[in-house]
């Protein structure tokens, strides 16, 4: 770290959690699992861990700007030692965060409960200096609530996995909320353990300037594999259009409305759908419980976003309540009624393909983040 000639923006490391007690193999059914991961990890003592944390934690603190944050991943064996270390040096803890694992490995004894969970401590590095955190974006990716510090989500796929993989290896879509939460674009992340650079990838990807540090030959070369993946365009965009899903993530239901029919639904705050035994009616399908968001367009163009004011539901309505509200409709006995929060029109940054033939004016959910992110 004192090679590097400019301070960065922020710091992602994932240390050694001092695990691997070297006893080798642990036979599963019929699989071997190793999980010794080398001398890099073995179990040392509390004094031990304190110092090596220490002066790692105090070079990050001097390469990091004022304004800077860090990230530090750990369990209870690490984590406690980093977050004293932590505010030894002057750091000011931000959150805890726990990252919830959707698929955990089964844990070897019944003696325990299962080992299901991760944990990342965000620092910023000056008490007083304020840090740079994207809130508004956190809380549209999280049904416009303030996200939690819980995150569930799923370990590193075999799609992250095609140039080999790391023992250790953190999935791409917990770097990806990470560097947006945290940074803005341009701006220079540092991984002090980059082992197979995942955090390099996901910074590439979301344009950002990465510096990785790696001791380990065969970790570099690596990473250096999945960097040259980086250099077709369609497996960039396949990367980052797998980085960015998010198995629980919010849908937004795109209904196509007549433009003479638009500007009274968004006064109301109501939308609604044929039900029942008529052409166009919504087919309910696996993610319509997490539908939080509404968007209105006419012909795939002049789109309004809003938040629905509740999620994943509906109601009922005959032809003669919505009239009662001064709609006209015309085509069904009953109807699927949405309320949404007119008070607030949402903004977002993309405007996907609305325009698709006849589906252009048929009622469907798609993910948020088809919506808002980055380009």
């Amino acid at each position: 770290m004192s090679a590097l000639e400019e301070k960065v923006d922020m710091i992602f490391a994932d240390p050694p959690y001092f695990l691997s007690t070297g006893k080798g193999t642990v036979k599963i059914g019929q699989r071997y699992i190793d999980f010794d991961k080398g001398d890099w990890d073995r179990i040392r003592s509390n004094s031990e861990k304190d110092k090596f944390n220490y002066e790692w934690l105090k070079k990050c603190q001097e390469i990091l700007k004022d304004s800077g944050t860090i990230w530090v991943c750990g369990t209870y064996h690490n984590i406690y030692s980093v977050a004293n270390c932590l505010q030894s040096l002057g750091f000011k803890i931000l959150n805890m965060i726990v990252w919830q694992k959707a698929d955990p490995p089964k844990t070897l004894t019944n003696q325990r409960f299962n080992f299901s969970a991760e944990y990342i401590i965000w620092a910023r590095k000056c008490e007083k200096v304020n840090h740079y955190f994207n809130y508004e974006l956190m809380e549209a990716m999280n049904n416009g609530v303030h996200m939690p510090d819980v995150w569930k989500l799923p370990a590193p796929g075999t799609w992250e996995k095609t140039c080999g993989k790391h023992p250790t290896q953190k999935p791409l879509r917990l770097l990806y909320r990470i560097i947006l939460a945290s940074t803005r674009e341009g701006e220079t992340i540092l991984d002090p353990f980059a082992g197979s650079c995942t955090t390099g990838i996901a910074a590439n990807l979301l344009n950002r300037k990465f510096v990785g540090i790696e001791q380990d030959e065969k970790f570099i070369t690596l990473a250096n594999k999945r960097r040259l993946e980086l250099e077709s365009k369609v497996r960039a965009s396949q990367l980052y259009e797998r980085m960015s899903e998010n198995p629980e993530e919010v849908q937004v239901l795109v209904n196509h409305v007549r433009s003479t029919l638009q500007p009274l639904m968004i006064e109301k705050g109501i939308t609604y759908m044929r039900a029942g035994e008529s052409k166009g009616s919504i087919l309910v399908t696996p993610g319509f419980e997490r539908m939080g968001y509404v968007l209105l367009h006419t012909n795939g163009e002049n789109c309004h976003l809003y938040k629905l004011k509740n999620k994943g539901s509906f109601q009922i309505w005959t032809k003669e309540t919505l009239e009662a509200h001064g709609f006209h409709p015309e085509h069904a006995l009953y109807y699927m009624v949405l309320h949404f929060d007119n008070s607030k029109e949402i903004n977002f940054s993309k405007h996907p393909k609305l325009r698709q033939g006849i589906n252009t004016y048929r009622s469907k959910i798609r993910p948020l983040s088809d919506f808002i992110g980055l380009k």
